[in-house]
């Protein structure tokens, strides 16, 4: 990661903390209210094929002993309309600013992954992992929606993760290698400016 992009990380999430200390704390009321406690989901991803983090999130499922994987159709109905809303707006991801902050993630970047895809897929997080995790980037615009789509399908945890090794991941490593060969500060600025006016489209 290079010194500009590091600083422009600091400083744009202690902007965006102050600007949206309000509603941060509004949803966390709200969670804490309507669905209860934790209103912190607490998740292990990688930002290197070893180097494992404690990612954060504003919790958007009931609590389960059969929580791996990534979220599909098997997932759906563990989920209020309230959290689903979350979801669909990116605001359930507020509490990244955290991780952003403490150096974990970027704000532009390949999406943490589990440790259990780093594992069996060691090769490709090997090259996608060189650059530093983000809440947003190349693959999580164009691929976001598709991939949604291709998981909603998913009727089984057995189904949730065959679909995004085989169809998924593949797809968004392809990305992020585009990203990783063009990565300039510019480049970070319009995928994020995009994504904010994506979230923006979506409404509350």
């Amino acid at each position: 990661m290079t010194l500009s992009k590091r600083l422009f990380d600091i400083l744009f999430s202690v902007l965006l903390g102050v600007l949206l200390a309000v509603p941060i704390l509004g949803v966390a009321a709200i969670l804490a209210l309507r669905e209860g406690r934790p209103v912190l989901y607490r998740s292990e991803r990688m930002r290197g094929p070893d180097q494992a983090f404690e990612l954060l999130k504003f919790r958007t499922m009931r609590a389960s002993v059969e929580n791996a994987g990534v979220s599909g159709g098997d997932k759906a109905g563990r989920m209020s309309a309230f959290q689903r809303r979350l979801r669909r707006t990116r605001l359930d991801e507020l509490p990244q600013l955290w991780n952003i902050l403490r150096g974990d993630m970027s704000f532009v970047g390949p999406r943490p992954p589990l440790r259990q895809y780093t594992e069996r897929f060691p090769a490709l997080y090997g090259q996608v992992l060189r650059n530093r995790p983000g809440v947003t980037g190349l693959a999580s615009l164009v691929y976001h929606r598709h991939e949604e789509r291709i998981l909603a399908d998913c009727s089984t945890a057995e189904m949730t993760d065959s679909a995004y090794c085989r169809r998924c991941i593949p797809a968004k490593a392809r990305l992020d290698l585009i990203y990783q060969r063009h990565q300039t500060l510019c480049f970070d600025v319009v995928l994020l400016a995009k994504t904010l006016k994506s979230v923006a489209r979506k409404g509350p």
